[in-house]
């Protein structure tokens, strides 16, 4: 790291630390704070390093930083997304964790994204992580919202999740060809974190993706027809389309155009019930906040009568 960029971490690191209220993070205020932040101890026992060492990270000294001390550093912070970004880049690191917010995912594309409806449609970086989808692809092969978002990987999802290995098709043949299309990409990524951890991961939890590794193939992206067997609509046959949204290969924008009219009318129809699922659960939200508003009069009303 150079002598710039540790200035500037220090300073960055200083500035949220000074703004970030005790309370904010579970700590009592106390009579004796001189400043309205954090102090530098607490902020080292929250991430969970020493008080010298986080010491000497606000002072510039030229330290090594791992990218799990930058993490906890993150979640200590405070950091929203774009923060988080500028601290690894500030530390010259790769943010390990999967990207669940993306710079490139505006409103105006998730607006594209919902307009393409029946016809399902995502956005996925070049590591295989969903960074966002519309309703139709979110009960395609499962019900993608009940995920969790650092779950929303199609390879994790393709080798590790019943449901959605249940809903394709030709299961084996789509696992190799993912698989060689994961390690003729990851070829540009071999020292980063993310793809590192991913790999790691892949291997310890699915035997089928180990077998598929070995084997050491490579493929690259095209266009190819694709059948899901879905659990609410049965069998759909798509034509799987990949649109780069940059001149790099980086996010893309998925699409599974029908492939011929009974498919377009299987997919309408889930549409329509992504669309009953969205409205009960606006309504469910709708009864609880009810419910939560009942209980306070009911507070309200308690603490009056016990005044009176």
């Amino acid at each position: 790291m150079s002598e710039i960029r540790r200035h500037e971490l220090a300073a960055f690191l200083r500035h949220r630390r000074e703004h970030i209220p005790p309370e904010q993070v579970g700590l009592e205020r106390g009579r004796r704070r001189r400043t309205p932040g954090l102090r530098r101890e607490e902020v080292a026992q929250l991430s969970a390093v020493g008080v010298t060492w986080y010491t000497w990270l606000e002072q510039a000294r030229s330290i090594q930083v791992s990218v799990q001390v930058l993490d906890a550093l993150a979640r200590t912070l405070l950091l929203d997304p774009s923060e988080r970004a500028h601290l690894f880049r500030l530390a010259g690191a790769v943010d390990p964790t999967p990207a669940t917010v993306c710079p490139s995912i505006t409103p105006a594309l998730q607006t594209v994204l919902e307009q393409l409806e029946p016809v399902p449609a995502c956005v996925q970086n070049s590591r295989y992580d969903i960074l966002a989808y519309n309703r139709t692809y979110g009960l395609l092969l499962c019900d993608l919202d009940a995920v969790p978002p650092e779950d929303r990987n199609c390879m994790l999802l393709c080798y590790t999740h019943d449901e959605w290995r249940s809903s394709i098709v030709h299961l084996a043949e789509t696992q190799r060809l993912m698989a060689a299309r994961f390690r003729a990409t990851m070829a540009g990524h071999l020292a980063e974190p993310a793809w590192k951890m991913l790999l790691k991961r892949l291997r310890a939890e699915s035997p089928d993706f180990r077998e598929a590794w070995e084997r050491h193939e490579v493929g690259a992206h095209r266009m190819r027809r694709k059948e899901f067997l879905n659990r609410y609509v049965g069998r759909v046959v798509v034509d799987h389309t990949d649109l780069w949204l940059g001149p790099e290969a980086g996010p893309r924008l998925v699409t599974y155009a029908p492939a011929d009219e009974e498919s377009r009318r299987r997919l309408e129809r889930l549409h329509a019930l992504a669309l009953e699922r969205e409205r009960e659960r606006e309504r469910e939200r709708e009864r609880e906040q009810r419910r939560g508003r009942g209980r306070e009069n009911e507070r309200e009303n308690g603490v009056a009568l016990s005044r009176g």
